[in-house]
């Protein structure tokens, strides 16, 4: 038993000293400990992340190209995590190269617009006299045979043979009789005579003669041209019955029309230079005299006059005029104003992105309210201040990447994440941030999406292609603008086969994306068109087929087409509609023939 004991203890000894000499062995000196420590926190210290500006949920720490676009990631400032608001995102230089971005100041200056206006010549209404019988009679001799004949004041115009002027004659030879005893008799029959529009002269001679005389004559009141001869020799007439219009083109008015937009910036005093087709090397010169006060209901037009002398007889009635007046917005001495290709549309929102003035690759999405345009610029009535600096080109692709990553934007203004309708390869469900880890392990890696690179650039075949879907577009729109329903339908189809056609494999990585999104609506828009069972319907989804058209070709742009982006605002219960054009000239697809001019272009797009 003694034994056993003894052997037992004899063991615990060997292995406590085994332990012991082990942990001497592998333990560190306190210089290696402190040398160890201090590696550390130099790594620690001078550990530098890497970042996509278009992802910024991906995180490496070493450089390279982006997972997901492929592009080129930047470092993280400082070397800890760049925080961006809600409505904030961020631009690598190459990205905004790409977009070819560019940005200029919010300015105040005095709002100045050219409006212009079309208009016709017309006749001064108040140098038009209408000449009508004072009695009735037959018309024995014509001496004005035609219109357009050119008359003094005092010519004849025509004789008149009048039974009621004969007997009124007799009654002022039987009051003559009377003239010192009953003088108020005596001047009845004369006023009678002269109610006849008888002249001094006339009822002078009828006197002298002392017998009645059977055939008067109808003189000119004023100098100009007989416009309308309402009489034939022979004819008998009526007393109040027209005969002849005379008016005096020596001075004319020319008539406007200006649409509800315009008239903010038109005043009375306003200079207006005006010229007409048939004197292309000559230009007129007037002043606005009067605004009507009421729109036309039909045109929804309001009239706007100018005098203009005419002595010389070169403008004539009807004729087609243009006018271009420059003006100041009236009570806007100072403004802000943008230039509207930084402004992005959508419904009754602008929206612009400012530049954050601490770095130059942050953008934040504002919402603005715009006041009356001003040629190529608006003026900002609400959400800008002067001397913030805002993106003026490519602003559409900063929106378009602030949509990918879950931000604000034009069509996601409350932010969050929006579904593109596709899933492109592994990338289903991307989180909102996902590790280096996460893509490697699940994702697409760098190596796989080599093919796929994720970039802003657009194959010119597509463009190729997509135009020939915007010429398929533009049959759609003459066929409204021409109010046939069946053609507008039959277009609509045409369209959507052209559509079909469109090789999406042209396109990579985000723009592929947006290609596929674009794809959905542009295709739910023409089923609509196509199945609307009346004018209106089809105008209405027509409507929606423009707006999805127009972020189109701002996204991916058009070869070798031009679109010409205009506005009526009459459509849609007076919120105003859209419509994609190949000619500056207003031909609106919304009311035809009815209101066929009424809208402006907003925007070119190539």
């Amino acid at each position: 038993m003694k034994n056993l004991l003894k052997n037992k203890y004899t063991i615990l000894v060997l292995t406590l000293i085994l332990g012991g000499l082990i942990g001497w062995l592998i333990k560190p000196s306190n210089q290696q400990t402190n040398e160890l420590s201090d590696h550390q926190n130099i790594k620690s210290s001078n550990h530098q992340l890497w970042t996509c500006s278009m992802h910024p949920q991906i995180r490496q720490d070493h450089p390279g190209n982006c997972p997901i676009c492929g592009m080129e990631l930047v470092p993280l400032n400082d070397g800890g995590e760049t925080v961006l608001g809600a409505g904030e995102i961020r631009m690598s230089n190459e990205a905004m190269k790409i977009a070819e971005v560019q940005t200029s100041l919010v300015e105040k200056t005095t709002p100045y617009k050219e409006v212009y206006l079309p208009g016709k010549v017309k006749a001064d209404e108040r140098q038009i006299a209408s000449i009508t019988s004072r009695f009735s009679g037959r018309i024995e001799k014509l001496y004005v045979s035609f219109t357009g004949q050119k008359v003094r004041k005092g010519t004849r115009l025509a004789t008149i043979y009048s039974p009621d002027l004969v007997t009124a004659q007799k009654e002022l030879f039987e009051a003559k009789k009377f003239e010192n005893t009953n003088a108020s008799f005596y001047q009845a029959a004369l006023n009678k005579l002269k109610l006849w529009d008888l002249t001094d002269k006339q009822i002078e001679a009828i006197l002298q003669k002392s017998e009645p005389q059977f055939y008067f004559d109808v003189l000119a009141p004023q100098s100009g041209t007989v416009t309308d001869r309402v009489v034939t020799q022979g004819d008998y007439v009526k007393e109040g019955s027209e005969l002849f219009k005379i008016a005096n083109f020596g001075r004319v008015w020319v008539m406007f029309d200006a649409y509800e937009i315009d008239l903010p910036w038109i005043k009375t005093g306003d200079k207006i230079h005006l010229t007409v087709k048939s004197l292309p090397n000559e230009e007129f010169t007037s002043t606005v005299t009067f605004i009507d006060p009421v729109i036309n209901p039909q045109t929804r037009v309001a009239s706007i006059r100018t005098e203009i002398n005419n002595s010389g007889g070169k403008l004539k009635p009807e004729m087609f005029a243009t006018g271009i007046l420059k003006a100041n917005l009236p009570g806007k001495e100072q403004a802000l104003i943008i230039p509207k290709t930084s402004i992005l549309w959508t419904g009754k929102r602008a929206v612009v992105y400012v530049k954050k003035p601490e770095d130059d690759h942050i953008f934040s999405y504002r919402e603005i309210e715009l006041g009356p345009q001003t040629g190529d610029f608006y003026v900002v009535k609400n959400g800008l201040l002067e001397g913030e600096e805002i993106a003026t080109n490519g602003v559409f692709k900063i929106d378009a990447a602030a949509q990918l990553q879950s931000k604000q934007s034009m069509m996601n203004p409350e932010g969050g994440k929006v579904s593109t309708g596709h899933n492109h390869g592994n990338m289903t469900d991307m989180k909102a941030e996902v590790s280096p880890e996460e893509i490697h392990e699940g994702h697409n890696s760098p190596a796989e999406n080599s093919s796929e690179q994720m970039d802003m650039a657009v194959n010119d075949k597509f463009k190729g292609q997509f135009t020939a879907v915007f010429e398929k577009y533009l049959n759609v729109k003459d066929a409204l603008v021409a109010s046939d329903l069946s053609k507008a339908k039959s277009a609509g189809s045409a369209m959507s086969s052209q559509l079909e056609k469109v090789d999406m494999t042209l396109v990579k990585g985000n723009m592929h994306q947006h290609w596929m999104a674009t794809l959905g609506k542009l295709n739910g828009s023409l089923t609509e068109v196509r199945q609307g069972q009346s004018l209106d319907q089809v105008r209405k989804s027509f409507m929606g087929l423009s707006d999805e058209l127009f972020s189109a070709i701002k996204m991916f742009g058009l070869k070798g087409d031009t679109a010409y982006y205009q506005f009526c605002p009459m459509v849609n219960g007076n919120k105003g509609g859209y419509w994609l054009s190949q000619f500056k000239e207003i031909k609106n697809p919304y009311f035809g023939e009815a209101m066929l001019t009424c809208g402006e272009t907003k925007e070119i797009l190539k």
